[in-house]
């Protein structure tokens, strides 16, 4: 894994490093989040996490609104709420 500088986790912070996707409930697969910002209650379906062991325990479960979940995120499906992806 290489290191950042600093204008790179600069842009990171405000969305400016890649693609932004705001979503609802459809599929955001093949993706490559590095956080994930629920604005609205939401329930996650599944979510893939590179390198994370049980990932499969978000499944189902209610995140509230205003949490920001940091991680390598390649897939994630909502049941319900509204998210905002940040991608490398």
């Amino acid at each position: 894994m290489a290191f950042k500088n600093t204008v790179d986790l600069l842009n990171e912070q405000l969305g400016k490093k890649g693609a932004v996707e705001v979503f609802t409930t459809v599929a955001q697969t093949g993706k490559d989040f590095y956080a994930i910002h629920f604005v609205n209650e939401s329930v996650i379906t599944n979510c893939t996490i590179t390198g994370a062991t049980n990932d499969s325990n978000l499944d189902s479960k209610t995140i509230p609104a205003g949490t920001v979940i940091f991680a390598p995120f390649t897939a994630i499906n909502l049941t319900s709420g509204l998210a905002i992806g940040y991608s490398n």
